[in-house]
């Protein structure tokens, strides 16, 4: 249940901002590329700038296969004379939803023809224990910034999903405030997300009324057709962003050569479109769904520990729904199959839209008490 107040949201979030200010000693704007982070930046660089607390460290990790539209909005933020850039150009593993058989991308991998070229200024040594993506804030944060209270200011909403709804309304994270995550308690490091109750609306009129400039990514989606929740401007190859590989070509036709030579699956991907993602209705040859999504699991998936990784997920999830919830869940397991999600991501929003069913109607249908 939503509670409206009489403050707006604008104001809202710089009051919280403000407080954050007040609360750490360092503050990191992450950014995305992304329309959300681009309106948490500006508020952010607003608010250092009343302060006096600027340059703004602005925190960007570079997956290598980014839209270029992306990265040039990322220039201009980084370019900024407030701006203390943190730009992450490091060796990493993405993973890689378009091929079972190349599961990752091994981002600026020495030794490899890179999709493009490092920048001048970017930070380019690994020195933080791990090379994936979600370790890399905790990592990074406590690598730097060992002693120092930190907060990691990102443009995160409740709006995107109801994983992220859940998530940003259920738990406190700092002295009150849900609207966050913890890094490491110990050291005071937390994430935090002070538009979590901005709307889509809020965002594109924040942006237009201040005229901050924007990825214009987002330009040639709305010009292609491509609905609002379907927007992405970060790496092109996430479990959640295939949709971009149906147009890629088209947009950013350069981009689509380089990242095509660079990676396998995305070819597949782009010529497939919505047949890569999940069949329409059951291959005749199959009895039910459950048979259908056990083949795929048994063929598709060539790592053994990935495949049963995949089927204790998928059996621990099972258990908790029957009759028509069931076979949703089931063709969702056969989504994350043939986009090789071992991470259970599809499932995750899948579970959380059923509790938040249950919230908003008083059970889950379907589901097994």
């Amino acid at each position: 249940m939503k509670i409206y107040l009489k403050q707006n949201v604008w104001d809202a979030a710089l009051e919280r901002i403000n407080w954050l200010f007040d609360e750490f000693e360092n503050i990191i704007a992450d950014v995305s590329g992304g329309k959300d982070s681009t309106v948490i930046w500006n508020l952010a660089l607003m608010v250092a700038e009343q302060r006096g607390r600027l340059p703004l460290k602005t925190f960007f990790i570079d997956q290598e296969a980014e839209w270029q539209a992306t990265i040039d909005h990322i220039r201009l933020v980084m370019h900024d004379p407030r701006v203390e850039p943190i730009w992450l150009q490091i060796p990493i593993k993405i993973f890689n939803a378009t091929s079972p058989f190349t599961p990752w991308l091994y981002c600026w991998e020495e030794g490899k023809e890179w999709i493009r070229e490092k920048e001048v200024n970017s930070w380019k040594v690994n020195r933080y224990g791990t090379d994936r993506f979600a370790q890399l804030f905790r990592a990074f944060t406590i690598v730097e910034s060992p002693h120092t209270s930190t907060c990691h200011i990102a443009g995160v909403r409740c709006e995107e999903s109801p994983a992220r709804y859940l998530g940003l309304t259920t738990y406190e994270t700092y002295k009150g405030a849900t609207w966050g995550s913890v890094i490491d308690k110990a050291r005071n490091h937390v994430n935090m997300y002070p538009i979590y109750d901005w709307s889509y609306v809020d965002v594109w009129k924040a942006i237009h009324d201040n005229h901050w400039p924007y990825c214009r990514l987002y330009d040639y989606m709305y010009q292609y057709g491509v609905p609002v929740r379907n927007m992405r401007v970060s790496n092109i190859h996430h479990e959640t962003a295939l949709t971009s590989l149906y147009y890629l070509q088209e947009v950013e036709p350069e981009t689509w050569g380089r990242v095509t030579q660079r990676l396998s699956g995305i070819n597949t991907v782009g010529q497939m479109q919505s047949h890569f993602l999940q069949p329409t209705g059951l291959p005749f040859m199959f009895k039910d769904w459950k048979e259908y999504r056990d083949y795929l699991l048994e063929y598709l998936i060539v790592d053994p520990a990935i495949q049963e990784k995949m089927r204790r997920q998928f059996a621990g999830v099972d258990k908790h729904y029957e009759g028509k919830a069931l076979e949703e869940l089931i063709r969702m397991e056969i989504s994350c199959i043939l986009v090789h999600d071992y991470h259970g991501t599809k499932l995750l929003t899948f579970r959380a839209s059923h509790m938040m069913d249950s919230k908003n109607r008083g059970r889950i249908s379907g589901r097994k008490n």
